[in-house]
């Protein structure tokens, strides 16, 4: 069994699973601990999961009286803690209980605060940020007398309660967003996650009221509210505030930060109206990128060939494609692309954006050309360069010979 702690340690998921489909015991131990226990303290997701899936018990009573799933909990460990409790489903009633009650106790006692108690050690705490280069999430990590916790036990705790049906109330909630101010935080983002499931009037009403809040940070998660009530819940496809973009327009008119305006922009773009389209066009010249990138957005375009786009919202979009900054010009890259009208200067923007210095910029403009059947894209293909063998393809580099191949369709045999 010393091959399989050995592979725990390691944390080689592909190597624990091989020794376990050999016969290798889940439950082995190390150091008077399951194994499961290595996993949840180096935040090993995959071995962890490796391990239930060929049996260890996540609800094992360890000498000290915690549990492998308390003991994710304790270190603030959001997707691990899911990931055992989710491992037998339903969780017996005193096991929700307790896990709760834990993660309760973390969040009202504070990390830091409870790192203390536990080590009885003041000297100073080693803080690291650990991000979740696939999910794109971050948390602080702290390590104090060779205990180490992450900061993520708000979100324990609220992703716990919404598994566990209890509805939280909002203003609660919105307090423990606001304990992580960045939109990236694992606590923020699963707030706004376990929000825009509820897609129901009540929670639509409260997040439009807190955009009227003094502080830019109450207003900044009132928009991410707002954009992840209109998404909806991809669980269960519901999304019933798909088209209500345009209520926004007031807030997106008067906002200052540019952020908070930012991220209102963004949900009012899956909404179509003339006054969202105003709205844009009023911050064509916007001091910041994050801002001027969104306008294309918030115009209609002709996907068709058939319907019409405003002459002033095409010069704003053949303007942003100039743009000094490379985000910008990608954004109105993209809306070319996607317009079917047979504007001339549209392919003529398009070909001036096979020669950007940023590579994705020329996919995408080729892409373009490539859509809109312009035969200049087989000459611009060449001007894309080698792509990173490394990154994941790009279907967009394949749109040059399928124009070719309905080149040859349509010509007679």
């Amino acid at each position: 069994m010393a091959d399989l702690v050995a592979a725990v340690r390691r944390g080689d998921p592909d190597e624990v699973r091989a020794l376990l489909e050999s016969g290798a015991d889940p439950e082995t131990l190390a150091d008077g601990l399951p194994v499961l226990c290595l996993a949840v303290a180096a935040y090993d997701e995959p071995v962890a999961e490796a391990l239930l899936e060929a049996g260890a018990d996540p609800l094992r009573r360890l000498p000290d009286g915690t549990t492998p799933l308390l003991r994710a909990v304790d270190g603030g460990s959001h997707l691990l803690t899911y990931a055992l409790a989710s491992h037998r489903t339903p969780l017996p009633a005193p096991v929700r209980e307790e896990l709760l009650a834990r993660a309760r106790h973390w969040t009202q006692a504070g990390v830091e605060a409870e790192l203390r108690r536990l080590t009885g050690l003041t000297g100073p705490i080693e803080r690291i940020r650990v991000e979740d280069g696939e999910v794109g999430w971050w948390c602080e990590q702290l390590t104090l007398g060779g205990l180490t916790v992450r900061d993520e036990h708000r979100a324990v705790l609220t992703s716990m309660e919404a598994r566990y049906g209890i509805r939280t109330p909002f203003d609660d909630l919105v307090a423990r967003a606001l304990a992580h101010p960045d939109r990236d935080h694992v606590v923020w983002s699963d707030v706004v996650f376990t929000l825009g499931r509820r897609v129901d009037e009540e929670t639509w009403q409260w997040s439009r009221d807190l955009l009227n809040h003094p502080d830019r940070l109450h207003r900044l998660l009132a928009a991410d509210l707002l954009l992840s009530l209109i998404l909806g819940d991809i669980a269960t496809g519901r999304a019933p505030f798909w088209e209500r973009g345009r209520e926004l327009v007031p807030w997106a008119e008067q906002e200052e930060d540019p952020e908070v305006l930012a991220v209102i922009l963004q949900a009012m773009t899956h909404d179509s109206a003339p006054e969202i389209e105003a709205v844009g066009l009023s911050h064509l010249a916007h001091p910041d990128p994050r801002v001027r990138a969104l306008v294309p957005d918030t115009l209609g375009h002709s996907e068709d060939g058939r319907s019409q786009v405003r002459p002033e919202s095409l010069t704003a979009v053949l303007t942003l494609a100039r743009d000094e900054d490379p985000a910008v010009r990608e954004a109105a890259c993209r809306w070319l692309g996607y317009h079917r009208g047979r504007e001339p200067e549209v392919g003529d923007a398009l070909v001036a954006l096979t020669h950007d210095e940023r590579q994705p910029i020329r996919i995408c403009a080729v892409s373009g050309l490539a859509h809109r059947d312009d035969p200049r894209c087989v000459e611009a293909e060449h001007r894309i360069g080698p792509v990173d063998p490394e990154l994941p393809f790009d279907e967009r580099l394949m749109d040059v010979w399928r124009y070719q191949r309905r080149r040859e369709a349509a010509s007679p045999s």
